[in-house]
């Protein structure tokens, strides 16, 4: 029963704010218009303010776990690969091979992972969280591209260029505060100290710019939630079904499974994976990112099955990480 209460706890709240989310659509209450401004205002302040605030919280450089990190990178690129034989031998349609392999290892880290992580393991598991997305998401975006070419309609049609990608990565707000974030860890040792005080720290100098930080932060994860109910249709596109059903069973079931059994059989080798597992839970059982359909769109992919999988990952992930958190809450890892 207490492993049942906890999954419930962490994941119903999710739930709620985006079954609240799409009931304020459809009464009319909020229309696209505004859903798509919600969207951008989590995206580009509300998100990178909770990125920044957490980062910040870290000592030193030293408190990072590596190793955390260089396991993530090393399933996804695991799982690129395996996805990549996958789509070849079981899709025919070469504009649909690329969409379903980016399914596989690409996630919604900002609206599904964030809260999903502090739900389940509170400020240690967000600032874990944070660290890794500085990593995973550009090279989410750079396979993305690599995995959508692959399988693009012509050879020179709808290919997007290395200066956009780059930019697309350096511009991203989720990227830049986590990067301005561990600039600021980084640069903190070499502060001069008088009679055991830094000369110059934002939390002590400028605490009035921490506690607006803070206070941005914490509408970050509701409003993403309730952005994300805003845009949610469950539809379906019947040709689609095999392609739909493979893209949902690799992000809902195999990716997470094979992901966190791995880390649960590595749990006494690696340092860190045990105080790391409620973010591991978050990062391998979030949907697909919703941007996968722009990108699709923009290299010549089926953007249609691209907007289906995400929906339907994204439904299908409120019972996949409630199944995965109560077995591992059992497991005695959560």
């Amino acid at each position: 029963m207490d492993t049942f209460v906890f999954a419930l706890n962490a994941i119903l709240p999710l739930v709620i704010l985006v079954v609240l989310g799409s009931l304020l659509k459809k009464s009319g209450f909020i229309d696209d218009l505004f859903v798509n401004r919600l969207y951008a205002y989590v995206f580009r302040i509300g998100l990178p303010a909770l990125l920044f605030y957490n980062v910040y919280q870290i000592g030193s450089l030293g408190e990072i776990n590596w190793m955390i990190v260089l396991f993530v990178i090393a399933m996804i690129l695991f799982f690129f690969v395996i996805g990549l034989i996958s789509v070849i031998i079981t899709i025919p349609d070469q504009r649909r091979r690329g969409v379903v392999l980016q399914a596989v290892f690409r996630a919604n880290f900002a609206l599904i992972g964030v809260p999903l992580a502090t739900g389940l393991g509170g400020d240690e598991a967000l600032r874990i969280m944070s660290l890794v997305t500085a990593f995973v998401i550009p090279l989410s975006n750079i396979l993305s591209v690599v995995a959508l070419s692959l399988f693009s309609r012509d050879e020179n049609e709808n290919r997007i260029s290395m200066h956009a990608l780059i930019r697309s990565i350096v511009t991203n707000p989720l990227i830049l505060a986590v990067v301005f974030g561990l600039i600021v860890v980084f640069l903190r040792p070499f502060v001069p100290v008088v009679d055991g005080q830094m000369v110059f720290s934002i939390s002590k100098t400028f605490p009035f710019v921490l506690t607006a930080i803070k206070w941005v932060a914490q509408t970050a994860t509701p409003l993403a939630l309730i952005a994300l109910g805003g845009q949610f249709k469950l539809t379906v596109i019947k040709e689609l079904y095999p392609e739909i059903i493979q893209g949902v069973m690799w992000k809902n079931v195999l990716v997470p499974a094979l992901s966190l059994f791995l880390a649960w059989l590595l749990i006494d080798r690696m340092p860190g994976i045990r105080t790391s597992f409620p973010a591991l839970v978050a990062i391998f059982s979030a949907p697909v990112a919703v941007s996968s359909v722009v990108m699709t769109a923009e290299i010549g992919g089926d953007e249609r099955l691209a907007g289906q999988i995400v929906v339907w990952s994204t439904f299908m992930s409120m019972f996949s990480v409630f199944v995965f958190v109560a077995t591992f809450r059992a497991l005695g890892v959560l």
